[in-house]
């Protein structure tokens, strides 16, 4: 049968990204707008089944550790930072990290991920004292630590370059880097939702450097704070031709913004929506190897639909979590839960460290 129009155009589109063919901006779009939600899964199933043959799903056994919370940045969407001098601000002393890094051990964890605001008391002194600390007294752990504005704060706060503060992080212990901050890389999104953040060129010259200095890491993306699929694009845009350049992002990250009892207004934010980012993330992504369910945010039900639109990980056992559960959200797994979901979901499970190596 031949089929004609728009019809026609669509099923060339999704058949070229299913095959790994490269999207520009304007396609996506097209598809974004018109392609319905089954069709877009079903190419980014495709997709992922070439990056990723046979029915496997990884996840990692880590520890979301959130060492301050006090935070100069006060951005709109989130609801876990103190501003300096609240008396409801911390610091982790080394006591209670301790107490946390034995409880993650005792489990399996083989990472933390180890964020937290943009305290003005904490310079590169303090983060390389710390970094050592837990490498003399947990070797074996990786430390999947801080976040671009994290990195340029320190910078700041201690008046150095972006490598400079990479090389000493790395040198006192330093694993890998997480994707977080990124939002939406777009500068008058930025500036509305978090406008003491960092400009999108400085996330990405963060990653850039930590990339050519050896250490991989992630990138993410929020959506749903009133900003346009063409924001959306633009943001997977840059960080397609950043993996271009420099092929050092393991994985990509997408969830909803959580509003809660925040008074930043939201967009579509439903189950459906983030499917929809998720497929056409993984179908415009194409350089990028790994993609993970956002069952944080979305909950075990449809983190196990998303390993049918484009993910391949089932992202992390979750100990404990601050940032996300401050706005209301509060799922959590552990090892065996998570193996359970992939196996009800019609997948294997294993384990992975954070450069997608098999730990088990």
């Amino acid at each position: 049968m031949i089929i004609t129009g728009q019809a026609s155009t669509l099923d060339r589109l999704l058949s070229k990204a299913a095959d790994g063919g490269r999207l520009s901006v304007d396609e996506a779009l097209h598809l974004a707008a018109d392609a319905s939600l089954a069709a877009l899964g079903l190419a980014a199933d495709v997709r992922r089944n070439q990056l990723h043959p046979g029915r496997r799903v990884s996840y990692i056994v880590e520890r979301n550790i959130n060492y301050t919370n006090v935070c100069n940045a006060y951005c709109r969407f989130c609801a876990f930072y103190r501003a300096p001098g609240r008396t409801d601000g911390y610091t982790l002393s080394k006591e209670e990290l301790a107490t946390k890094m034995d409880e993650t051990v005792a489990a399996g964890g083989i990472q933390i991920l180890l964020q937290g605001g943009l305290n003005p008391e904490l310079g590169i002194d303090y983060y390389e004292e710390l970094f050592r600390w837990l490498k003399q007294h947990y070797p074996a752990v990786n430390l999947h630590a801080l976040s671009a504005d994290e990195i340029l704060h320190i910078c700041d706060v201690s008046s150095l370059s972006i490598e400079e503060s990479l090389s000493r992080l790395i040198a006192a212990g330093m694993g890998s880097l997480p994707g977080a901050g990124a939002e939406i890389l777009v500068d008058h999104v930025r500036k509305r939702i978090a406008r003491l953040k960092s400009g999108a060129d400085k996330w990405l010259a963060v990653h850039r450097t930590a990339h050519r200095l050896g250490i991989p890491s992630t990138c993410t993306m929020m959506f749903g704070v009133e900003e346009t699929w063409h924001d959306r694009l633009l943001h997977l845009e840059m960080l397609r031709q950043l993996q271009d350049e420099t092929g050092g992002f393991t994985a990509f990250i997408t969830w909803p913004y959580q509003q809660g009892e925040l008074k930043l207004s939201s967009g579509n934010t439903s189950a459906a929506e983030y499917l929809r980012v998720q497929a056409l993330a993984r179908l415009f992504l194409d350089n990028i190897p790994h993609l993970q369910s956002s069952w944080v945010t979305q909950g075990p039900s449809v983190g196990q639909i998303a390993l049918s639109f484009g993910a391949d990980d089932f992202g992390s056992v979750m100990f404990e979590e601050n940032v996300v559960s401050a706005a209301g959200t509060t799922f959590r797994m552990n090892s065996d839960f998570i193996e359970l979901q992939i196996r009800h979901a019609g997948y294997t499970p294993w384990r992975r460290n954070v450069r997608y190596q098999v730990e088990r």
